[in-house]
């Protein structure tokens, strides 16, 4: 009796440990630029790494607020370039597609949304819109379906964008409305999680790299801007520390690495506050 107990034991882990293999992580942003930063580079990589299986969506165009969402959800508007990453690594492009058509599309398991970011850090303008945002996405989501919120970052120090001036052209004030905005919006019962990039990409500012994660001044660096944004969406999303993961872009060095890993860990275990990176 004792040996069938054991058996049935050791089946039921191998059981497990095969479902937990074969699960695929999906996820959909609603978002712009910076969801593209964010998601469509690296974070398959990562995910390749550690043997983690990942489909990813991202409904694109450039700029976009979420008031600009709001309207396009109310006429149900076929006005995004889907980008698709499937399982094979391949990314795919669907011009005019609307966002039911891409919450349709598969059975996700997070939604991201986020603001525009000369917007990103004025609560009351954001909060304007987001709820009915959400409450659209909610209407058209599965029920297993969380929703997330994407923190956006702060402008270079130098930054000619035109949004910078709703911070004083300072990075320090734009990092803080941000990070107070997004802490206020992470306690809306609806959101599951918010996905730090922006205080990631704060964190290695602080590192030997300085201010040089953004190649005009706000979207951000190719190399390892973008995979210190891709970092933090894995470690968020899988709940494992990235700093373990084995994965580094070909044109990203081993020091730029290990910054954006840190980085990104420590903004995940303190998503609203600067954590210094002595690298």
């Amino acid at each position: 009796m004792k040996k069938i107990s054991t058996a049935l034991l050791l089946l039921i882990f191998f059981c497990l440990s095969a479902s937990a293999q074969d699960k695929i992580l999906k996820v959909l942003a609603i978002g712009n630029s910076f969801s593209e930063d964010g998601i469509e580079n690296y974070l398959y990589d990562l995910a390749k790494a550690d043997e983690k299986k990942i489909i990813i969506g991202n409904m694109y165009i450039g700029g976009a607020s979420v008031e600009l969402h709001v309207k396009n959800s109310r006429e149900d508007k076929a006005a995004y370039a889907y980008r698709k990453i499937g399982l094979d690594g391949k990314k795919v492009a669907t011009k005019d597609v609307s966002i039911s058509k891409a919450i349709a599309d598969e059975e996700w398991d997070y939604i991201s949304l986020q603001q525009a970011s000369p917007f990103s850090g004025q609560y009351d303008v954001i909060m304007k819109d987001l709820p009915e945002l959400i409450k659209y996405v909610n209407s058209l989501k599965k029920p297993h379906t969380k929703l997330l919120y994407h923190q956006t970052w702060a402008y270079q120090h130098d930054s000619d964008h035109k949004g910078f001036a709703n911070y004083d052209k300072s990075q320090s004030k734009m990092y803080t409305a941000i990070a107070n905005t997004t802490k206020r919006i992470s306690k809306i019962k609806d959101f599951n999680m918010v996905i730090p990039a922006g205080t990631a990409i704060q964190n290695a500012r602080t590192s030997s790299q300085g201010d040089t994660y953004t190649r005009d001044g706000y979207h951000l660096e190719l190399t390892y801007g973008r995979f210190t944004a891709a970092c933090t969406w894995y470690e968020k999303l899988f709940g494992i520390d990235v700093r373990k993961n084995s994965y580094k872009p070909e044109k990203v060095s081993d020091k730029q690495a290990k910054i954006a890993k840190q980085a990104a860990h420590k903004a995940v275990k303190k998503p609203f506050k600067i954590s210094k990176i002595k690298l």
